[in-house]
C-alpha cells in the first residue's frame, strides 16, 4: 500500500467513477484500475463491485471512511521525516551555571523556539567541575560555565568575566561601611560554594596568603541560595557578581585582590566540530543576550 494507491481511492470515492477519477488525476484508465487491484490485493478485500459506477462494497465503504485520515496521517509522518532531516526536532541538552539562569538563558531559548518550535530542550544546572565533566560523559550537548583547569579535551569560548563579592544582611556591623578590610571577615563565619566550585576554590587559595582564617566556613552546593542563608545572621556570603541578592542583604566594600572568572560557552572538541544547526543558532543566541546584559 503507498500514497498513491491511497490517492486513487478517495479521488474515485469523491468522483464517483473510474474513468472521471483517471482524467482527474491524469492517469490512464488502466493505471486506476491496476492501482485500485493492487490496493485490493493487499487489503485482502474487494473494494468496488465492478461497473461503470464506482459502487463501494460494505468493505468500501468502512474503507473510504478511514482513507482520509491515513492521508493525512501519511503526509504528517512524512513531514516529521523531513523535520528530522533538516534538524527541525529534537532536544538539546544544555547545561548552565546558575548566574546564567535569571534572565540571559530563558530569553534566548525564547527567541529559539521561535525559530525552532519543534525541539525539546533540557537544562542541568551544576558548577563548572559538574558541568564539564557532564559534556565529556556526552550528557550535555554544550554548557554555559567557568573555565576549567586541566588539559582537558573540550573547547572553551569565554564570553563575559565575573567577579568574586562578599555580601552579608544589611544589619551585619561590616554593612554600610565605607571601607572594609579582609581580615576583619576573618572574624565571622563564611557561606561559600561547595569543594569542586570553581569561585569558591579560587577564594579558599587566596585566604591562604593569611595566617589568619574565617572562625567557620560553611558550603553549599546552591549559590542563589547563598543570599538566603546570610539574611539575618552574623555570617558572610562569598558568591559571584551576577548573583541575584534580597532585599535584607548587600554587599560588602572589602577589595578583592582576585582575578576575575571567564564564563562561556563549554562543549567537547568532538561535539564543536560537528555541531548541528539548531546547536549554533542558539549558541548564536546566548552570545547576542550576554552582549546585551554585559
Amino acid at each position: 500500500m503507498d500514497l498513491k494507491e491511497l490517492t486513487t481511492f478517495q479521488t474515485i470515492v469523491q468522483e464517483g467513477t473510474f474513468s472521471r477519477a483517471a482524467e482527474k488525476l491524469n492517469y490512464a484508465q488502466s493505471t486506476i484500475t491496476n492501482q485500485i487491484q493492487r490496493l485490493e490485493k493487499e487489503l485482502g478485500i474487494p473494494l468496488f463491485d465492478r461497473g461503470w459506477d464506482a459502487q463501494l462494497t460494505a468493505a468500501g465503504r468502512l474503507f473510504a471512511d478511514e482513507v482520509d485520515r491515513l492521508i493525512q496521517h501519511w503526509h504528517e509522518v512524512a513531514d516529521l521525516a523531513r523535520s528530522l532531516e533538516q534538524e527541525e526536532i529534537g532536544t538539546l541538552r544544555i547545561g548552565a551555571i546558575e548566574a546564567i539562569l535569571e534572565s540571559v538563558l530563558p530569553n534566548a531559548l525564547r527567541r529559539f523556539q521561535q525559530v525552532k518550535p519543534r525541539i525539546a530542550w533540557q537544562i542541568t544546572t551544576g558548577n563548572t567541575d559538574t558541568l564539564a565533566e557532564a559534556a565529556l560523559e556526552g550528557k550535555l550537548d554544550f554548557a554555559i560555565c567557568g573555565e576549567p583547569g586541566g588539559s582537558l579535551p573540550i573547547y572553551f569560548e569565554p564570553m563575559y568575566e565575573e567577579k568574586t563579592v562578599l555580601i552579608a544582611d544589611r544589619a551585619h556591623p561590616l554593612c554600610g561601611r565605607s571601607e572594609v578590610t579582609l581580615e576583619e571577615i576573618f572574624r565571622y563565619p563564611i557561606v561559600a560554594g561547595g569543594s569542586t566550585c570553581l569561585y569558591a576554590l579560587q577564594f579558599g587559595k587566596y585566604l591562604a596568603r593569611y595566617k589568619e582564617t574565617p572562625t567557620l566556613q560553611h558550603t553549599v552546593s546552591q549559590i542563589s541560595s547563598i543570599p538566603h542563608l546570610v539574611k539575618g545572621s552574623h555570617a558572610i556570603g562569598v558568591v559571584l557578581s551576577s548573583t541575584p541578592l534580597i532585599p535584607e542583604v548587600a554587599r560588602i566594600p572589602v577589595t578583592l585582590e582576585l582575578p576575575p572568572i571567564a564564563v562561556g560557552l563549554l562543549e567537547t572538541r568532538k561535539q564543536q566540530s560537528s555541531s548541528s544547526s539548531a546547536k549554533q543558532l542558539l549558541q548564536q543566541l546566548i552570545r547576542e543576550e550576554i552582549k546585551a546584559a554585559h
